[in-house]
């Protein structure tokens, strides 16, 4: 199987922000909270990207910080997908009623801003990895759920669906193996982005003061710490900043590149 450049580039940045996450106590020089410097330190041998603005080393703050974004952007796109997935195959297999019930519930949640409806639930709940899970997966579990009815709703009325549906299968049955193996193209491709996504909203979460609280951070937070040092020409936010860019455009990169994978193997399949 022959990759192209841009999936590789994709999966070896992505690879490498992962391992980075995994791995962050062994990598880092540094403790996370430890200051080490003076303010805003420039570049050197025992600071490769310098301090912070209270003399933290840089690159380890980077390493800890990508390592809390990263893990409650999966767990909280986890979430969502889980959730919103199972509900949307869900209503368009059951119809009616039910169907109409949860898709104007869904709706409502829908005409709120999902950056106004969180900073409303954060400020007045516990501010913690597990809430900001909770609040990311849910909200964005309204757009899964809205991609994952539509396409359900065209593969229920296939034949193959309603030949499974005479042979007395049950939902459970319905929906895993005859909806949820020819759901999975879009909802890939869906991933990729929610994924990136949730590193966004967390990023501005924080950015705003209701995200990672300190001395926990995450590259949102970051920006936001060192953002004063730009009037003055120091990059330290800019870092943080170019770490998320680069982490939106690999895993993009991925994304695509498995769609049109499994896009060509259909095709293949079909021919």
């Amino acid at each position: 199987m022959r990759i192209p450049i841009s999936a590789l580039i994709g999966l070896v940045l992505t690879a490498g922000f992962f391992l980075m996450a995994i791995f962050a106590p062994l990598i880092a020089p540094y403790e996370m909270a430890e200051v080490v410097g003076d303010v805003w330190e420039p570049r050197s041998a025992e600071h490769l990207l310098g301090t912070d603005n209270i003399g933290r080393d840089l690159l380890s703050r980077m390493i800890y910080g990508g390592r809390t974004t990263i893990i409650i952007a999966t767990a909280a796109t986890i979430l969502s997908f889980t959730l919103g997935s199972f509900l949307g195959f869900t209503a368009a297999v059951i119809g009616g009623w039910i169907d109409q019930l949860m898709s104007r519930f869904v709706d409502l949640l829908m005409s709120i801003p999902t950056l106004i409806f969180a900073l409303v639930v954060l400020s007045v709940m516990p501010v913690n990895t597990t809430m900001l899970i909770l609040v990311m997966g849910v909200l964005d579990a309204t757009r899964v759920y809205r991609l994952s009815r539509a396409v359900a709703v065209d593969i229920n009325v296939q034949d193959f669906v309603e030949a499974a549906k005479l042979r007395g299968e049950k939902r459970g049955w319905i929906i895993f193996r005859e909806i949820l193996p020819n759901a999975l193209s879009p909802l890939v491709a869906e991933l990729g982005l929610r994924f990136i996504f949730a590193v966004l909203f967390l990023s501005t979460l924080s950015f705003l003061g209701l995200g990672v609280q300190p001395p926990d951070s995450d590259w949102g937070g970051m920006v936001k710490e060192n953002k004063e040092g730009i009037v003055f020409g120091i990059g330290a936010a800019l870092v943080p900043a170019a770490a998320i860019a680069a982490l939106a455009i690999s895993v993009n990169l991925v994304a695509d590149w498995v769609l049109n994978r499994t896009s060509d193997l259909k095709g293949g399949r079909g021919g």
